[in-house]
């Protein structure tokens, strides 16, 4: 089913990113995976939007982290200048989602691809 693969590819993509972030513990893993179940109804009501699941669910994680434990992920282009700010989702509601920083305005990456910038 296209929906459950949509689901599934966005769940991977986030969880990509927590690990290369050494962030993926049990309770946020869970906050993911509620992400992904909102997402589903979400996704249900408007099948469209499927192709945008990526980065919904990657803004939902984040805005749980922040509540419950801090900025994620840490902007790694403006660290050195000890500027601790997160990483923005853009498009906020688009296909192929990238991980930029606001101050700078450069893409650090695509979701899912935080690896390639992070490290393992």
């Amino acid at each position: 089913m296209e929906l459950e693969q949509a689901l599934h590819a966005a769940r991977a993509l986030v969880l990509a990113d927590l690990s290369a972030g050494d962030v993926a513990q049990a309770d946020v893993v869970s906050l993911v995976e509620d992400a992904v179940v909102h997402r589903r109804w979400w996704v249900e009501q408007w099948p469209e939007g499927a192709a945008f699941l990526a980065g919904l669910v990657a803004q939902d994680v984040q805005d749980a982290l922040l509540d419950n434990f801090g900025r994620w992920p840490v902007c790694p282009v403006c660290t050195e200048s000890g500027d601790r700010h997160a990483l923005a989702v853009e498009p906020e509601l688009g296909p192929d989602p990238r991980w930029v920083c606001p101050e700078a305005g450069v893409t650090v990456a695509a979701v899912g691809g935080l690896g390639t910038v992070l490290g393992p």
